[in-house]
């Protein structure tokens, strides 16, 4: 198949790049040529930009084209209407924000309520709006491919090459050691998918000629679990202390952003949305410990150094917020 695939070779383009070049199918990459211009040197290469310059595009046919960067409707349009009748298919990387009541709905699926704006004119993309966004980008390639659309929602996606850097928040600060700041119940599941798997999930798709909506995130897997493989792998002395959600609400510890995937029991519903539907179409999810001895391997030999960003995402506890917050739980039991 000849695939175009809009939005270059950043994470989720790069893995999905690599999955197709894997299976003999014709890659072309159309971006600005601004990150990892000289990735995959056996794809076609087409510079330019969504929102305004598609030139390159013009003329050209392929079997199908997968949109990993639509984040606002007048943009997306503009490719979902010049490539109308030049693809077969349009695979639009979408995100399971787009639901409405998903923090408190314990069984979200495909059909499930979806947010909406009070101003479907704003561009503004913030946590109040990017899922209702979303929802109107997915319109968009619906109306232009209403029998040729597969819209695939992910959840948090994580694995090597992850500029986001959530869930290497958990990595290495398991790998420093010592006392760790443990949140919550420590069975509560928390859903997250390799980009690697998302990656085989969206081509399987294509290749099969899938019309529909897919969520695609994990199956769930306890905190306990994924911090007591990261103590192994990293071969680290972390003890994990467990602290009581309230009293991290209560000390103003930022759900999912001070520590990234947590969520208080109020909000699990995040990390339960229904993906038998993927499942069903033969998504496949690879084990906690492969994802992270990748991640590690990757944070560790190949990031890029701290000099040009974090390694970790913006907000997180720093140690000294952690130990802060870890003597004043345990004062509270002395």
């Amino acid at each position: 198949m000849d695939i175009l695939i809009i939005g270059g070779t950043q994470f989720v383009g790069r893995a999905i790049t690599e999955e197709l070049l894997s299976r003999n199918h014709n890659v072309t990459l159309f971006h600005r040529g601004k990150t990892n211009p000289d990735l995959f040197d056996e794809a076609e290469h087409l510079t330019g930009n969504r929102d305004g310059d598609l030139v390159a595009l013009e003329g050209r046919q392929w079997d199908a084209v997968i949109d990993t960067c639509g984040y606002v409707p007048r943009v997306v349009e503009q490719s979902a209407k010049l490539l109308q009748d030049a693809v077969k298919q349009y695979l639009f990387i979408s995100t399971i924000s787009v639901y409405a009541n998903i923090e408190h709905d314990p069984n979200t699926h495909e059909d499930s309520p979806l947010a909406t704006l009070e101003d479907e004119t704003t561009e503004e993309i913030t946590g109040e709006t990017y899922g209702g966004l979303k929802v109107l980008c997915e319109n968009v390639v619906m109306d232009y491919y209403p029998d040729h659309h597969i819209m695939v929602r992910p959840g948090l996606i994580v694995g090597p090459h992850d500029h986001t850097h959530r869930f290497a928040y958990w990595i290495l600060r398991g790998a420093a050691g010592g006392t760790m700041l443990a949140p919550g119940d420590p069975e509560q599941p928390m859903q997250f998918i390799d980009v690697r798997d998302l990656a085989r999930l969206c081509v399987d798709l294509l290749e099969n000629e899938a019309v529909g909506i897919f969520n695609a995130t994990g199956t769930g897997v306890p905190l306990r679990e994924t911090l007591s493989v990261i103590r192994e792998v990293t071969n680290s002395n972390v003890e994990f202390q467990w602290v009581d959600e309230q009293f991290l609400v209560d000390n103003e510890v930022i759900p999912w952003q001070s520590l990234p995937l947590w969520v208080p029991s109020e909000m699990k519903g995040i990390h339960t949305v229904k993906v038998d539907k993927a499942l069903a179409a033969g998504l496949t999810l690879r084990p906690v410990r492969e994802i992270v001895a990748d991640s590690y391997r990757w944070l560790t030999e190949e990031a890029q150094p701290a000099s040009e960003g974090p390694l970790v995402a913006q907000g997180t506890l720093t140690r000294e917020r952690e130990s802060e917050l870890l003597e004043k739980w345990q004062s509270a039991f002395r």
